[in-house]
């Protein structure tokens, strides 16, 4: 899949706040920016509401409110927020953007690539400039969402609204509302992808929610000294501010360019968290200016962008007369973090089909035949999404999740345990019947799993998660014999060439 083009870096429908003038900001003046007074009609009860909540982009953000502290804005509150609402940030995946500058312009032309390329992007910003509608844009083609959406949104939640804001003692504020309000709204919509901007640092911040098997990937723009009071008073704690996005196995772009030890600091966080890095700033990109024209009287940068990274990734791209209607060497590296994170993407966008075209593989080749699979994955797959598509595709007897080394280390390989709460993710996402190694009654089994008998489970996909490779290719094959009874089953090995690796050096070692 050619996930960039040429016309790829040119934002199609760029977002207001991305594009807009500060001409037209002075202009328009700061009290438009919130009033219910500007909106549409249609929304005055949900602006009302809105008006109502605390509002930290109006009133100021309190001192230490960004940081992992006692006096960080409390991120458990959003949680039962968001379990009321159904979790419906389980239900796509994201890449998440945090950053002093650049969060905008970046998730601007990142949504626009994805467009391109003819996926539906959920894209959540803020603030905004004119209409609260400006924060969140949907489907394949960018449009803001329309007033009769948003407003039938509210009045479908308000009632669970109304309840957790009481349940919170009234502390829910007007960022919290409305994130919820975009997430559930992406569910509802199916997207293919949500591209979300942070809206304060990023441990604490709100958007902070989305679990390491629903992240994509995470990018860091810059790191600057706003919101300074806000984040710990230095450089040293924005930087640890906002490398609360990255999680476990996802990857991590960079955008730049950094202080040595503030990228130092961004890049230490991604080494504990397994995540591999990929910096805009690296000296193998080169990406310049070449002038100033117009298309229709509105001016755009000549831009040739060349991507080169060696390290965690090997990526290489070459975009030559790519015209930036966004102006500014800045917006040139906004343009050239959004390229390198599109191109983190590639692997993800591949893992869904590529399971797809394994399972109907298999039906084709043996039928309805007992199958059982064992997987190990690289950290920068879809791991739901593979699974999403193996238990939606047919019975399933036992799935043992496993890991491999990853081209000879371990830096990018996926833990077991978290590839077993991704399948049980997506066995809830189907309903699926399934019984797995973390359930009490099932324990004593799975504890015992080479000397019992599979039988003494109930009926269902059995899934455990197991660290050794070769312990899982035993459980396995005994599951599978015990469960096919007189037929002949199918253990695949599947997930990563670099598990099939292992498997045939062991058969012929």
């Amino acid at each position: 899949m050619n996930i960039l083009t040429r016309q790829s870096i040119l934002p199609h429908r760029p977002t207001l706040i991305s594009s807009i003038s500060f001409g037209v900001l002075r202009k328009l003046g700061p009290r438009r920016w919130f009033s219910a007074h500007s909106e549409e009609p249609e929304l005055k009860e949900l602006m009302e509401y809105m008006d109502s909540l605390k509002n930290h982009e109006k009133v100021g953000v309190p001192k230490g409110a960004g940081t992992d502290s006692d006096d960080g804005f409390d991120l458990g509150r959003m949680r039962r927020l968001m379990e009321r609402l159904g979790n419906p940030q389980s239900q796509f995946k994201a890449v998440h953007i945090a950053g002093t500058k650049g969060k905008g312009s970046t998730a601007a032309f990142l949504s626009n690539i994805l467009r391109a390329e003819g996926y539906s992007v959920g894209c959540y910003s803020s603030p905004h400039i004119q209409t609260i509608r400006e924060r969140i844009s949907l489907g394949r083609f960018g449009e803001l969402v329309s007033a009769k959406t948003l407003n039938c949104l509210f009045l479908q939640i308000k009632k669970i609204l109304d309840q957790a804001i009481e349940h919170e003692n009234g502390r829910i504020s007007h960022f919290e509302i409305f994130t919820a309000m975009a997430f559930t709204l992406f569910a509802r919509e199916n997207v293919d992808i949500a591209v979300i901007e942070a809206g304060l640092g990023g441990a604490r911040d709100a958007t902070n929610i989305i679990s390491s098997s629903g992240l994509a990937a995470s990018v860091i723009t810059s790191i600057g000294e706003e919101h300074l009071a806000a984040l710990g008073g230095s450089l040293e704690s924005i930087a640890m501010a906002k490398s609360g996005i990255i999680k476990h196995g996802c990857p991590l772009v960079l955008g730049g360019p950094f202080l040595p030890h503030i990228e130092c600091i961004l890049r230490d966080k991604a080494l504990l968290m397994s995540s591999p890095v990929v910096s805009a700033s690296d000296a193998g990109n080169q990406s310049t200016i070449k002038g100033i024209s117009r298309i229709n009287g509105r001016p755009y940068q000549s831009c040739d962008l060349v991507i080169q990274i060696e390290r965690d990734f090997k990526l290489f791209l070459e975009l030559l007369d790519v015209k930036l209607c966004m102006l500014g060497s800045h917006q040139l590296q906004n343009a050239a973090t959004a390229t390198c994170a599109a191109l983190c993407l590639c692997n993800l966008a591949h893992t869904k089909e590529s399971a797809n075209a394994l399972v109907k593989t298999i039906k084709m080749t043996f039928g309805v035949a007992p199958l059982a699979l064992v997987v190990a994955m690289a950290s920068d797959k879809d791991h739901v999404g593979f699974a999403r598509e193996f238990l939606s595709g047919g019975e399933l007897v036992a799935v043992l999740l496993t890991e491999a080394d990853i081209a000879g280390g371990k830096s990018r390989t996926t833990s077991a345990s978290l590839l077993r709460d991704c399948w049980i993710q997506a066995s809830k996402e189907l309903g699926n019947d399934i019984v797995h190694d973390g359930m009490i009654k099932s324990r004593e089994v799975f504890n015992n799993l080479l000397v019992c008998s599979a039988r003494k489970l109930e009926n269902g996909t059995i899934l455990a998660a197991e660290s050794s490779l070769m312990a899982s290719l035993k459980a396995t094959n005994q599951i599978l014999r015990e469960r096919a009874g007189n037929q002949s089953g199918i253990i695949v090995v599947t997930g990563s060439l670099h598990i099939v690796s292992m498997v045939l050096a062991a058969l012929t070692g």
